[in-house]
């Protein structure tokens, strides 16, 4: 029997965009004389977000809908130079798919204040972010091509892939979360050997959410070292030499290849300077035209907050077996399909790809918060010196939404019942589950992964576990697409992830096929706007 499948409405959501008024953010350069011609005859295409009026919506889901519904539209609008797309990158160019760090003449690409990485090489985040639909991957043709050394030496310069950007706010939630943990553990190792004599020495185990990460240890000391919470006047020297998978500081970054972001802001900071060339404020300041083309103030505070937004609520991806379930996939599953897939799914396990890709990871308070309540994914001091609370992004008053409930894509009702596809299931205890098939981890992954040179400093051939949920709809894969198929991807595999791989290719070739078929399950899904 065919379901009746109905699209939920949008009539609060387009209610609520009519309340919130937005003006225009960028300036062109009075003295930009070409580009004031442009402006006789043309207008900017974005509306930009008002921090200040965001704050001043006082009912917490209408404010979630209104910065979620500004932040769809900055996710789509194509940018035109009176927005300030692009930059003066020489030679009279304003986009380029290859870094220009031999361009440094005064108001050229290798002068950018900040300095850039990369392009910018489109016009929108939809240019990139696309496969199979909106907000999702991108093809091998358009990997991102980065310089971060500034060597003007290919051979030395990287390449990196498009991902897929649906619900990045559980990565965000979850990252807070272990790292609150993995910091809580720290603070007790110091204090237990504060507590000690002197010469003695406390050891940990470090874990969040069943993750390992290594362990530290601290010394008590009698000089050196850092300052002992109480007392005060005692020292200890910590050990982090045994901390594997995340930084120094105990921080987990879920986001890009290498774990370099910690927030979705500070990844959308970058992501519209260096791929769009679109610059916030907090990166330049206010009215500095860091990139030279003729127009300051390009992206508000208010955009970095609705860009978090959105993309922290975008739909969680899906299984095939999901949809099947509700009668979505057409053709069905056939019941082989449904076996082969049900038996990859134990073979993944039994060759020990959960060690690394673990199915599910839970969420204590699945409350995404924009700005966030821990001081590691927020800021205190914008990038270009601004205080992040004078101009509005308080973590007393955030935008906030439940990832168990609120997403606005993907609801749907099937045979009379609303389904919120889009959302995340809650366990027992009133958190979420997160079947991510990731550790947010990094791991050293052997010869064949290794880079020229190590852009963050983790490590050349060190990479942060990729969430395989939505990877039967993200080809080509790996950091760099250098793999075509899921076959090659796992071929790739090295380092820690070595003997995995060789497990997986001692299996039968029935197996195999078995294993394609359950990773093929894992889709991306989104219904198409009205």
């Amino acid at each position: 029997m065919t379901p009746v499948v109905e699209r939920v409405g949008l009539g609060i959501f387009l209610a609520a965009l009519a309340v919130f008024t937005r003006v225009p953010a960028a300036a062109v350069v009075a003295d930009d004389a070409e580009l004031s011609i442009v402006d006789l005859l043309h207008d900017p295409v974005a509306e930009h977000c008002d921090q200040q009026e965001l704050n001043a919506i006082g009912d917490a889901a209408l404010r979630f809908e209104v910065a979620f519904g500004c932040g769809d539209e900055l996710f789509e609008v194509r940018f035109n130079a009176l927005d300030g797309v692009g930059m003066n990158v020489g030679d009279e160019q304003r986009f380029t798919r290859v870094p220009r760090a031999d361009l440094d003449a005064a108001n050229e690409w290798a002068r950018t204040i900040p300095a850039r990485t990369t392009g910018p090489n489109g016009s929108a985040c939809v240019s990139c972010h696309n496969e199979p639909f909106d907000d999702g991957a991108g093809l091998v043709n358009q990997n991102v091509i980065r310089d971060p050394l500034h060597t003007a030496d290919p051979g030395r310069m990287i390449q990196r892939n498009t991902p897929q950007v649906f619900a990045l706010g559980a990565l965000q939630r979850l990252a807070e979360e272990m790292t609150t943990g993995l910091q809580a553990v720290r603070r007790d190792v110091v204090a237990r050997a504060c507590a000690a004599s002197v010469g003695s020495r406390v050891r940990r185990d470090l874990a969040a959410k069943g993750v390992s990460f290594g362990a530290i240890a601290a010394t008590r000391v009698s000089s050196g070292g850092e300052s002992c919470p109480v007392p005060s006047r005692n020292r200890v020297r910590v050990d982090g030499s045994a901390v594997a998978g995340v930084g120094a500081d105990l921080v987990v970054r879920p986001l890009q290849w290498k774990g370099a972001n910690t927030s979705l802001r500070d990844f959308n900071r970058g992501a519209a300077h260096n791929e769009l060339g679109m610059q916030p404020v907090e990166l330049t300041g206010d009215g500095v035209d860091g990139d030279f083309d003729g127009v300051v103030d390009e992206m508000t505070v208010g955009d970095m907050t609705a860009l978090a937004v959105y993309l922290a609520a975008q739909p969680r991806p899906v299984t095939k077996l999901e949809l099947n379930a509700l009668g979505l996939l057409d053709p069905p599953l056939t019941a082989l399909q449904v076996a082969d897939i049900r038996a990859g799914e134990a073979l993944f396990a039994r060759v020990r790809c959960t060690d690394c890709h673990r199915a599910s990871l839970r969420v204590d308070d699945p409350v995404f918060r924009e700005p966030s309540r821990n001081a590691s994914y927020r800021d205190a001091t914008f990038p270009a010196g601004q205080s992040a609370l004078a101009e509005g992004v308080d973590p007393a008053n955030p935008v906030a939404f439940d990832l168990t409930r609120d997403q606005p894509d993907n609801r749907l009702v099937v045979n009379g019942r609303e389904v919120r596809l889009g959302a995340f299931e809650r366990d027992g205890g009133g958190g979420a589950v997160v079947r991510l098939y990731g550790d947010l981890k990094r791991h050293e992954m052997g010869a064949r992964l290794a880079e020229r040179i190590d852009e963050t400093g983790s490590g050349a051939s060190s990479w942060l576990t990729a969430e395989l949920w939505g990877v039967g709809s993200t080809a080509p894969y790996l950091h760099d697409g250098r793999a075509t198929t899921l076959t090659e991807a796992v071929i790739e595999h090295g380092g820690e992830a070595a003997a995995s791989r060789n497990a997986a290719r001692a299996l039968r070739p029935a197996e195999q096929a078995q294993l394609l078929a359950f990773l093929e399950n894992l889709v991306l899904f989104k219904i198409p706007e009205e």
